[in-house]
């Protein structure tokens, strides 16, 4: 570290140390200034996360680190970061609002930089080194924030796919699911692991797969198809197919797709009555039995 960067970081600690609450009043206006119309930000929170970050900051540059790797290297700086950027995504705010949240505390510290020195080249230096520590910062928050918000998209997505494909139990060991829309392997596997935990919780022979809402079906939808019912069959129940409408049976057909092995039904009602002599008793309605039958 040359002896100008070394002289540099000492101002830059001495004004962090004697301004800390000035630094962060300002820096939680400049965000509150530059926020977008509708931005939901609580000056509470922003205050909070200030505090910690300008802290974090106050200790990376006490180290003995180049200033270039102080946000990667430096755990409580960079834990503040992601911290910082993780709330953001969470509270649905952009990434880029998101990253000049963080760049727009160069402004503050460079005010608060000014009441220690009047050196101009000083001056310069500072904000040299500013730059290139927040703009690590910066970086950070956009990669942490796309990644955060990646994570919970797929989790969204994950539960909407859950709720979308519920288990339900018909009759005393009859069990079904109806499906909506487009299937692909993702959703095939959320319906198979659901239908096979409900076949262990329930003892069900019967599991029924309504597929009158699916729009159409192709190789891949069968083969998905006959994922569910090998493993349904694994677990010693019998899997009945119902809505096979006829321009579904036709493209089986013209597909050479075998369901020969499969029992198929063409509507819900048809495959109740399948699962009613298949399970060999009269149909029980669920209300009606036990909670632990």
């Amino acid at each position: 570290m040359s002896t100008s960067e070394s002289t540099v970081r000492e101002r830059l600690l001495d004004a962090l140390r004697e301004r800390e609450q000035e630094i962060a009043d300002r820096w939680v206006r400049l965000q509150l200034e530059q926020s977008a119309p509708g931005a939901d930000l609580r000056e509470r929170e922003l205050r909070e996360e200030a505090d910690l970050l300008i802290s974090a900051l106050g200790g990376a540059l006490a180290a003995d680190v180049p200033v270039e790797r102080l946000v990667t290297s430096q755990h409580e700086l960079r834990s503040a970061v992601i911290e910082l950027s993780l709330c953001r995504a969470r509270a649905g705010a952009s990434p880029t609002a998101t990253s000049l949240a963080v760049l727009s505390l160069k402004e503050a510290l460079l005010e608060a930089v000014q009441h220690t020195t009047t050196d101009t080249a000083e001056l310069f230096c500072a904000a040299v080194l500013v730059n290139r520590l927040l703009d690590a910062a910066g970086a950070l928050s956009f990669e942490t924030y796309v990644e955060g918000r990646e994570e919970i998209i797929q989790r969204q997505s994950q539960q909407l796919t859950e709720l979308s494909t519920p288990v339900v139990r018909l009759w005393h060991h009859v069990l079904a699911v109806s499906l909506i829309g487009t299937l692909d392997t993702a959703r095939t596997q959320v319906v198979t692991e659901n239908l096979l935990q409900g076949i262990q919780e329930h003892e069900a022979k019967v599991a029924i797969v309504d597929i009158t809402g699916v729009p159409a079906v192709d190789i891949a939808v069968a083969q998905h198809l006959m994922h569910t019912v090998n493993a349904v069959r694994l677990m010693g129940a019998d899997c009945v197919i119902s809505g096979i409408r006829p321009p579904i049976a036709q493209t089986m057909a013209q597909l050479g797709i075998d369901l020969s092995t499969i029992s198929t039904c063409a509507t819900l009602a048809d495959a109740l009555t399948a699962a009613v002599r298949l399970t060999d008793r009269a149909p029980v309605l669920a209300s009606a039995v036990p909670a632990g039958a």
